[in-house]
């Protein structure tokens, strides 16, 4: 699959990027599992309630989920599982920041009752892919050269 050229594929449907958030989440479910037990060691084995800052720790933590998975391969479990795969405008893996800004107009997406994905029914990319200059393409279906993505 190295060979692939990013251009001639698909953009992913919306229902391949659902179920990959599906997959993802109950990875994030032990991530955050695990770095609340580690915030718990640091607080004495004493219950963190109503605080702030272990509130933008569990944020920050799934930010650097997405982000690593992203940058490093382009793909989360999930996104490797229904074979789609993130770009940049280049082709390339997002970088850090590119990342971070998909991920909070991510959030933005989600905040407006879902919006920014539904979109992706009607357009080959979600709010935060076009914000942040990134595509979600299939990896199982390489598209002709005279098809839309």
């Amino acid at each position: 699959m190295s060979d692939l050229n990013y251009s001639e594929c698909r953009s992913a449907s919306l229902l391949k990027q659902l179920a990959a958030m599906v997959y993802d989440s109950l990875l994030i479910f032990a991530v955050l599992f695990l770095a609340s037990a580690i915030a718990l060691v640091f607080n004495h084995g004493e219950a963190i309630e109503h605080n702030p800052m272990f509130t933008f720790y569990l944020v920050f933590t799934v930010f650097i989920f997405y982000a690593w998975f992203w940058h490093k391969s382009g793909q989360t479990l999930g996104m490797r599982v229904w074979k789609i795969r993130i770009i940049d405008e280049y082709g390339a893996n997002p970088g850090w920041g590119v990342s971070f800004l998909r991920l909070g107009f991510a959030l933005v997406s989600l905040l407006c009752f879902g919006l920014g994905y539904l979109w992706r029914l009607f357009t080959p990319y979600t709010w935060h892919d076009r914000i942040s200059g990134t595509r979600i393409i299939d990896l199982s279906t390489p598209r002709k050269p005279d098809q839309p993505s």
